[in-house]
């Protein structure tokens, strides 16, 4: 549960912030243009501070995509997970959080190879699991695998 002190300090610095508390962590939803500075916020400003990428992963709801960030705070043992959504299917983009966890260089090299997300400051942004020319990205639910369908 977040204090009303916390809610206040995120609220004024990240007004569109969406906070949702009825699930097992409380969830900051934000749209990827502010995502890396709430991430920076989180990490560096706030009480407690929640300096631990617990995970990074990526998620397509059709309509959107989403990267979710499990953060920890390692003194208090809080965890908070951040949402950062992007309406561009066509183009979807955010900001790496390398400069924040060195950790997070590899998992959005996974979010990329499987999903499409472009980490905009990444220092060696690749596929990881698929061939470089391999085309499409097969965790999108509009993916269709062309080679390897039945055709009955």
């Amino acid at each position: 549960m977040l204090t009303e002190e916390f809610k206040s300090a995120i609220n004024q610095s990240f007004p569109s912030l969406i906070i949702d508390e009825k699930g097992q962590y409380p969830v900051l939803r934000i749209d990827s243009k502010f995502g890396h500075e709430l991430l920076y916020f989180l990490q560096n400003e706030t009480v407690p501070h929640f300096e631990k990428l617990e995970c990074l992963s990526g998620v397509d709801w059709v309509d959107h995509l989403e990267v979710v960030y499990h953060l920890d705070s390692l003194i208090t043992k809080e965890t908070i997970v951040v949402k950062v959504v992007i309406s561009d299917r066509e183009n979807p983009i955010a900001y790496s959080v390398t400069d924040l966890w060195k950790g997070a260089e590899l998992t959005e090299c996974e979010v990329y190879d499987f999903l499409g997300v472009r980490f905009l400051n990444h220092p060696f942004l690749r596929r990881l699991f698929l061939t470089e020319d391999w085309v499409g990205y097969p965790l999108r639910k509009d993916y269709v695998d062309e080679i390897n369908m039945i055709k009955l």
